[in-house]
Formats: structure tokens, sequence, C-alpha cells
């Protein structure tokens, strides 16, 4: 069979026996993939550094009917991301961003959105205008979520249904791991929910802005602590569908 050759973004590599590598990639018209580097453990790979996570390559690449591994024969740097390794945070966020990609993508499934999505956080990101590694942690971990199908109605209580984005008098919202949704305060106290914990009005309005305009044109000033419940929440309702703890969390909260 002839090679297949698409766009593609690197998200995780593995090794395989002495200088082969197994490389999940998710290409712009068959979704994400999983094939076979020969070789490319060695000094002189032809794949050079084009299998770095989250590189933009232009990989070209054969699958066999009944095989679950296809076999890469080439790929060509197309855009890579190492002139951000040298900011701690801007890394982890790769790895970050590599693994809720690699946790939530189906197999084989062709996601345009999801795809312009990554490109765009990333060019975010290599910009290194003053926070934008958590206004694009924080940007993608939402359009991740909402592209997936797991973002919950964030203007409603999920146990009695009052409305709590009214914005004279809004009320306050609560979420607790297992939760697929918010809860108003008396919802809170009936269900005894004392390890709930509370998204604020501020990342309310934040999630708000983030589904309307581009990560660009999110104004404010960014840091670690912005929207850091946000970003909780949505963790959760990830963690909630793939039924296990994400592992580059904890590392990227401590960068």
């Amino acid at each position: 069979m002839p090679a297949r050759v698409s766009e593609a973004i690197v998200l995780q590599t593995y090794p395989l026996k002495e200088s082969d590598l197994i490389v999940s990639f998710f290409t712009r018209d068959s979704g994400k993939l999983r094939g076979v580097a020969k070789r490319a453990r060695r000094p002189k790979s032809l794949f050079g550094s084009g299998l770095e996570r989250l590189s933009q390559v232009r990989m070209a690449y054969f699958e066999r009917e009944n095989r679950d591994l296809a076999n890469l024969d080439s790929c060509d740097l197309l855009q890579s991301q190492f002139a951000v390794l040298s900011d701690y945070a801007a890394g982890v966020s790769l790895d970050y961003m590599a693994e809720i990609s690699e946790q939530i993508l189906p197999a084989h499934e062709p996601n345009e959105k999801y795809f312009r999505l990554l490109l765009t956080v990333l060019e975010h990101i290599r910009t290194g205008e003053p926070g934008a590694v958590w206004r694009g942690v924080t940007y993608f971990t939402l359009w991740a979520v909402k592209i997936s199908g797991l973002l919950p109605e964030m203007n409603a209580c999920l146990g009695c249904g009052a409305w709590l984005g009214d914005p004279e008098s809004p009320e306050r919202a609560y979420y607790r791991r297992g939760v697929n949704g918010l809860l108003c305060q008396d919802c809170k106290r009936l269900h005894q929910a004392r390890d709930a914990s509370e998204l604020s009005l501020g990342a309310r309005e934040i999630a708000r802005q983030m589904q309307h305009l581009p990560v660009s044109q999110i104004a404010g000033e960014w840091n670690r602590e912005t929207a850091a419940d946000l970003r909780r929440f949505l963790q959760q309702q990830i963690e909630s569908h793939i039924e296990r703890r994400l592992i580059t969390v904890p590392v990227l909260e401590a960068a």
C-alpha cells in the first residue's frame, strides 16, 4: 500500500526494542493514529527531531489491514516547540496538553476543531508574552473539554436547575469530584457536599469569554493563580471521563 502523507501533531513516543519508537500522532485528516518509527532512536535517524512532543510535522506512513500500528516512513518538521523549552512552565504545559490529547481523543476520528485548537494555543505560548502559558493552558483545557462533549452546563445547578448566571445577583457555584456539573449553595448543603470547592464568579466569567473570543484576545494579567479553580473544575471533568488521574496536573500547577 502506498504511503499516506498527512499534516500531524506528535503526541507521545514510547521506546520499542533497542532503536525503534512507537509514536502516537494526531493527523488532520485521519485522527489519532499509532505507528512504529524504525531506527528512530539512532543518532543518524531519518526522523531527526521531528518526533518531539507536539511537533507539527508532515508524516508519511502506511497502514496494513488488520494491523494496529502503522509503519512510519518519514516526517518533515513544520514547526517545533524548542523555542519555549527554556521556560519550565511552558515545557510542562506541552506535556500537559499532550497527555490530555492522548487520553481524550478517540482513534481514527478526524477532529479539525481540536487540531486547530492545538495549533492556536501552541502559537500563543510561543509568543512568550507575559502570562501566555497560563492563558493558553486554561483556554486549551476549556476547549478540549467542550469539543469532546464533556463540558457541563455552567449557568445552572445540576441538582435543582436553579439559574446561576444572573449578572445582577449571581448565585455561588460549587463543584466536586465525580459530579458532572455545578451545584448551588442550597444543593451543596442538601447533599452534604463538604468536600465541594467553589468555582468563583470571576472564573465563570473567564470561561464565558473564552467560549466567544480567541485566546489572544482574553484580557487581564495572567499567572498560575489566575482561573486556577476553573482549571481544577475542567480537569476533574476529564478525569471522571477517562477514569484516572492526569499525571501532569500536579507538576503543571507547581510550575
